[in-house]
């Protein structure tokens, strides 16, 4: 099992909150703050599926409290951590050929 640890802004508006992952270029956004993280878990965990699967390079972590220093009164920064199992990889390529 590999585990994935990134920072991740999170937008906080009147209608929704938006996720981004600056180290890898993907967002993601949900209803609330619950939703958006579960959202962000899953597309943190998608993404390496694909990456692994696919066999390709991707960004390091970037430093947390750099990420975290530079946010506005609307932002917050979050480390997001996603697993990836063989099992799920299986499944992915499975998936994928569909």
């Amino acid at each position: 099992m590999r585990q994935f640890i990134y920072p991740a802004i999170f937008y906080f508006d009147e209608d929704q909150t938006k996720v981004y992952f600056p180290d890898l270029d993907i967002s993601t956004s949900g209803d609330n703050y619950d939703e958006a993280f579960l959202f962000a878990k899953e597309l943190l965990k998608v993404y390496f599926m694909y990456v692994i699967t696919n066999d390709l390079d991707f960004n390091f972590p970037s430093n947390y409290i750099d990420k975290a220093n530079k946010c506005d009164k609307n932002q917050r920064v979050m480390l997001i951590d996603a697993f990836v199992s063989d099992q799920d990889l299986v499944k992915f390529k499975k998936n994928k050929k569909k």
